[in-house]
């Protein structure tokens, strides 16, 4: 039988976790803000059909954030548990922006509670409006400072580490790492644009089944829009931490293309398969472009793999999961354009059943797109769990019974996964959106 080894158990169970997290956390970040777009639509508008999309959106979110929070809550709890020595480090230093995140879901969940029960009891729904607006700032800046501690893991600041003594502790200095602003713009565009597909996809599949009230047009068009916009965002976010990730983390983007030698005017590979030479095979090659990425200049010089030592290299696997995820990102902004090629051309359908499928088929792709991505952020940062100064080994526990809190947390996550999904097919099944538009529309003739 293989030896048991606590680390190995404790990077399978803080994965499981993150990754189911991330789903729900990814539509925490994104859907209030769809909300709120839809319910200015509507009042900006006067129409109704919006400010039910931001109705009926918002029940299905609160469902969301309910498995969230006990998610979220099984990462904190997690991260004492089976990486005790990376907390008393890092606990130190990075504790500010996770007591402020604390702040952040509370002003969050306030202020949900207050707009989910406030619906049409204001004279004028501008101020229901406004109630949203901290639900967005609340849910952004959590995943902010969630994300800051990220930052943290794989650009240490703000402190000195000596013996295994922490000292000159530098708060301020640790949130606002080199890796914070590219890592927290890149999770917010990309959580703004996958709840923008995820809604997109919903839209999309029900005008593909039938439906074709005009509400449901509405819905695909705002969605539509706001991930062009923000397709657009994260490509420009992306270039930004190519950039980032040449000047401290070259290693990481070495490995993502496969990069072996130091040279200049570099070319980016994408797919392919690698030798044991380190040659690679049926891989396409852009000449200069990863130069580009890496420092804006097609001349420039590109450190290589073969310039550190074996043991302090990532998995050379995670050049598959960066091409996954800047592959799905580039076909999700070329959907977008689509649609709205056909939206402004004379003869254009924004309907053709092969679009819709294509939206409907984006819609997981997008969510695949956030796993990649942080997949390759965790694994890409490998060997160490905070770079440069502990190894993952270092930081996990010595527990012998990790594999237990495995095995429940696996049975955990099934079980919410699975009632989550039947808990929204059933509110939604049972009041179809045709039922609440037929009751705007008696509404609306009874008024006139």
């Amino acid at each position: 039988m293989p030896q048991y080894d606590p680390a190995v158990y404790s990077r399978i169970l803080t994965s499981l976790t993150l990754g189911f997290h991330i789903i729900f956390a990814t539509i925490g970040v994104g859907v209030p803000l769809m909300i709120a777009l839809a319910e200015w639509m509507g009042i900006k508008r006067n129409d109704p059909h919006y400010t039910l999309l931001a109705r009926r959106w918002a029940r299905g979110f609160v469902i969301t954030v309910a498995v969230g929070v006990v998610t979220g809550t099984s990462i904190g709890i997690q991260l004492s548990l089976l990486w005790p020595s990376f907390m008393r480090i890092a606990g130190q230093a990075i504790a500010l922006p996770l007591f402020m995140e604390t702040f952040a879901f509370f002003v969050e969940a306030i202020f949900l509670g207050i707009y989910l029960y406030t619906w049409d009891r204001f004279k004028k729904p501008i101020y229901h409006f406004w109630l949203s607006i901290p639900i967005i700032l609340g849910s952004s800046g959590s995943a902010m400072f969630i994300t800051m501690m990220n930052s943290f893991m794989n650009a240490p600041a703000g402190f000195t580490l000596e013996d295994g003594k922490i000292t000159n502790i530098q708060p301020i200095l640790a949130m606002l790492n080199p890796a914070t602003p590219t890592k927290v713009s890149h999770v917010l565009f990309s959580a703004y644009l996958t709840c923008a597909f995820i809604l997109a996809g919903i839209a999309a599949y029900s005008i593909l089944k039938g439906r074709k009230h005009v509400y449901y047009k509405k819905a695909l068009k705002l969605t539509m829009t706001t991930g062009l916009i923000f397709a657009i965002g994260t490509a420009v976010v992306g270039d930004l931490s190519g950039k980032y990730l040449a000047e401290y983390q070259p290693e990481k983007l070495a490995a993502a293309e496969w990069h072996f030698e130091t040279i200049e005017k570099a070319p980016l590979i994408l797919g392919g398969i690698l030798t044991e030479d380190n040659e690679v095979k049926f891989g396409l090659q852009i000449p200069y472009a990863l130069s580009i990425l890496a420092h804006g200049t097609p001349n420039a010089v590109v450190k290589g793999l073969n310039e550190y030592k074996a043991e302090d290299l990532p998995p050379l696997y995670i050049h598959y999961l960066f091409d996954a995820m800047v592959a799905i990102g580039m076909f999700l902004m070329l959907l977008t354009l689509l649609y709205f090629i056909l939206r402004k051309w004379r003869k254009g359908n924004p309907h053709h059943r092969l679009l819709l499928w294509a939206i409907v088929i984006a819609a997981p792709l997008s969510v695949f797109a956030i796993e990649f991505g942080w997949v390759f952020s965790e694994v890409g940062r490998q060997p160490w769990i905070l770079r440069g100064f502990m190894r993952t080994n270092e930081g996990a526990t010595t527990s012998e019974h990790v594999d237990i809190m495995l095995y429940l947390f696996l049975l955990l996550y099934l079980v919410l996964g699975i009632a989550v999904s039947r808990v929204l097919r059933t509110l939604f099944r049972n009041n179809p959106a045709e039922a609440e538009l037929l009751a705007l529309e008696d509404s609306g003739a009874d008024k006139r």
